[in-house]
């Protein structure tokens, strides 16, 4: 059920990890927190909470070492380098973590939901906004989405392309855009403790009015900048998001 992998990628030079979850069903890819690694999901039980999709065949779980999060926590070189690993992070996303996950669902042409928490969440938005050919889904969970101020930095042309709060407004390319409103971003937010959900609703508002669907989520006070409130997010997520196995098809809106 359970299977670990790791290769040397060129393009964030460092070896990433990335371990699955499942052996039917569609395909869930959740980032981790910033100074997460492939494994931190089951350390923190959420692989545990999707048991029974997992069991059903409903989705197979994907997750990564969070290389460009790691390196922003731990000030790695320079804002300028941790901007371009930003942005080679995203394509080494795209350019190998995706080829893999359809080898290894067997499908060369199959739809990935992108979800993760706090910085995860950055990184799940990203993915379905830079790549809609790809990604059709993204479940964001307390995220954190202008991480321009923990870099202490004017912005540079790798960091603009890595974050869709700076590109999405000024995006002229109407093919990325029809793909884009054909996607959806749900984002859920507690307002308990170390929670923002102003963040949420920046997003929404950027993605709405280029025309995005977007739907913004407040699980109120109770629900903190936590552990159990992503456990619970992803559960309560997961039967919106796809389908039952007996039907067919991408994962809904």
């Amino acid at each position: 059920m359970k299977k670990r992998i790791s290769w040397y990628s060129e393009r964030v030079q460092k070896d990433v990890a990335v371990t699955r979850w499942g052996d039917f069903g569609m395909p869930l890819l959740v980032f981790p927190t910033a100074g997460g690694d492939a494994e931190e999901i089951e350390r923190f039980h959420v692989v545990g909470t999707l048991k029974e999709y997992l069991d059903a065949g409903r989705i197979k779980v994907y997750s990564c070492d969070s290389v460009a999060g790691r390196a922003m926590l731990a000030k790695e070189g320079s804002p300028q380098h941790r901007m371009w690993l930003m942005d080679q992070f995203q394509e080494f996303v795209r350019r190998e973590l995706v080829p893999f996950i359809r080898l290894d669902c067997r499908t060369e042409d199959i739809g990935i939901v992108a979800a993760g928490a706090s910085i995860g969440a950055f990184q799940a938005l990203a993915s379905v906004c830079r790549y809609p050919d790809v990604f059709t889904h993204a479940l964001c969970m307390s995220g954190t989405y202008d991480l321009l101020r923990f870099l202490e930095a004017s912005p540079t042309a790798d960091f603009v392309r890595a974050s869709p709060l700076h590109w999405l407004p000024e995006m002229r390319d109407e093919d990325h855009l029809a793909a884009l409103r054909g996607r959806f971003v749900l984002l859920a937010s507690g307002e308990g403790r170390a929670e923002d959900i102003g963040e949420s609703w920046r997003v929404a508002d950027a993605l709405g009015r280029r025309g995005i669907p977007n739907r913004v989520d407040s699980w109120g006070q109770d629900w903190h900048h936590d552990w159990p409130t992503w456990r619970n997010m992803l559960h309560s997520y997961v039967p919106e998001i796809f389908p039952a196995p007996a039907e067919a098809g991408e994962p809904k809106s």
